[in-house]
């Protein structure tokens, strides 16, 4: 198979022996049935492999979600690994760790490097490759991906675990030379893996799709090829539990697929699009640390993600700022000072992190009635004002400014009350997760006299 006729190494995962080129690798945690297609070599056959270590028999099981490191340099490289990797060595619960795409920016030889920082987290890790990760000098899709196959390993597969069936799929069709070079979707040997994969595995586990473009259209852009969604949803729809995983658009989002992008299952189709590991590619001002802020241009602080498996195709999902000890998923912006008695004009912003169109949003002041917040489709106002600041600036601030604010897609916003008693005040905000339930966060404005 194009893109597979290498063999490499997975993260925590060696290749032993040999293997028809045209066959993808399935690897089998012990204890989980082999598939009953096997490697016939004809196309899309399955090269099943035993694996040891990963979920094994656990009842429950966390993996981490890397979306985008995207390192251009090593310095970029360092930045991941004291930003996202350290804080996680001998504290994180993980049995698997997953990353979305974009291992790397245009620089295939940090590849070994990007490998060896994660390898310290200590557990198996499967990768797909990203837009960012081909070959720089690649003329053809079939030869895209040599450096990726050398260094990383396969860029289709699937591991079979006892909670999960995860399936990475390399959904990045190169075009060269052309702009741009290259658009979602998947080939022809891609769609005979899926069709012989799929039939042999149990409908009560939870199906996991790891890919880098996400499978929803970018705004005014046609980000992913239609005919190849149809395909893919069509082979996906008998089944009850599944859940994709994105990256690509550093920012964070939550899609319901369903009528109206083709989606025929029982019930909606979730796509998770991460945010980046890297945020905004590393960039903004640095902290005292020496790492640079790389808020991501919808106000989400880059980090990473942990999705929780329970069995029964249940899940959990939450995401994590890196290096933030109080674990914030709420992000507030509001005024300080306001004039007493002026008309309500200006509000509180609640940036929810995991939030989607169904999640609940309220605010109270000085402890008083819960009301609920709208949501609305504007920047988010912290990164307007170090936009601003970048703008003001007479020298540059760090090697790369803040990116420009973008509309987020979990923004909420409240009036802040000026008919209240001068000093400050109190403003509580809670947002209500589907997953971890109810999540706080609080600021404080002031109400002064203006003088005539």
């Amino acid at each position: 198979m194009r893109k597979l006729a290498v063999l490499a190494l997975l993260v925590g995962m060696a290749w032993s022996g040999s293997v028809d080129a045209a066959c993808v690798p399935v690897f089998v945690e012990a204890g989980v049935a082999m598939p009953r297609a096997g490697g016939d070599g004809q196309p899309g056959c399955l090269d099943l492999r035993r694996v040891a270590g990963g979920i094994g028999r656990a009842d429950a099981a966390e993996v981490l979600v890397f979306a985008d490191p995207q390192p251009q340099s090593p310095e970029d490289v360092d930045y991941y690994r004291r930003d996202i990797v350290a804080p996680l060595v001998g504290r994180h619960r993980a049995r698997l760790g997953l990353s979305l795409g974009d291992i790397v920016d245009d620089a295939p030889a940090l590849f070994p490097a990007m490998r060896e920082a994660t390898a310290r987290l200590g557990v198996p890790w499967l990768h797909v490759p990203g837009n960012h990760d081909i070959d720089p000098d690649a003329t053809t899709d079939e030869a895209s991906l040599g450096a990726y196959h050398r260094e990383i390993g396969p860029d289709t597969y699937a591991r079979m675990t006892r909670l999960a069936t995860f399936i990475g799929l390399d959904d990045v069709i190169s075009t060269p030379g052309r702009k741009p070079a290259y658009i979602g979707g998947l080939r022809e040997d891609q769609f005979a893996f899926l069709a012989r994969l799929l039939p042999s595995l149990p409908r009560d586990r939870l199906l996991v799709l790891a890919v880098h473009i996400p499978l929803f259209d970018e705004a005014d852009k046609d980000s992913f090829r239609d005919a190849d969604r149809a395909r893919l949803f069509a082979l996906l729809a008998p089944f009850p539990h599944v859940l994709v995983l994105s990256g690509h658009s550093h920012t964070q989002r939550h899609v319901y697929h369903g009528a109206a992008e083709g989606w025929t299952g029982a019930r909606p189709l979730h796509e998770y699009n991460v945010g980046a590991a890297c945020g905004a590619y590393w960039s903004g001002v640095k902290d005292a640390e020496g790492i640079p802020d790389s808020t991501m241009a919808d106000g989400t602080p880059n980090g990473y993600a942990v999705l929780g498996l329970a069995g029964a195709g249940r899940y959990t999902l939450a995401w994590h700022n890196a290096r933030d000890p109080d674990d914030r998923q709420i992000g507030l912006h509001a005024p300080r000072v306001l004039r007493r008695g002026a008309y309500p004009a200006w509000g509180v912003f609640a940036n929810v992190y995991m939030g989607d169109d169904a999640t609940r949003v309220e605010f109270r002041v000085d402890g008083g009635e819960w009301r609920p917040m709208a949501q609305v489709r504007r920047p988010d106002p912290r990164l307007l004002v170090e936009n601003a600041r970048d703008d003001e600036a007479t020298a540059l601030r760090g090697y790369d400014r803040s990116p420009e604010a973008e509309p987020s897609m979990h923004l909420w916003r409240a009036p802040l009350p000026t008919m209240l008693a001068l000093g400050e005040h109190l403003v509580e905000v809670r947002a209500f997760d589907r997953w971890r339930g109810e999540q706080r966060a609080v600021t404080r404005y002031r109400l002064d006299d203006a003088q005539p």
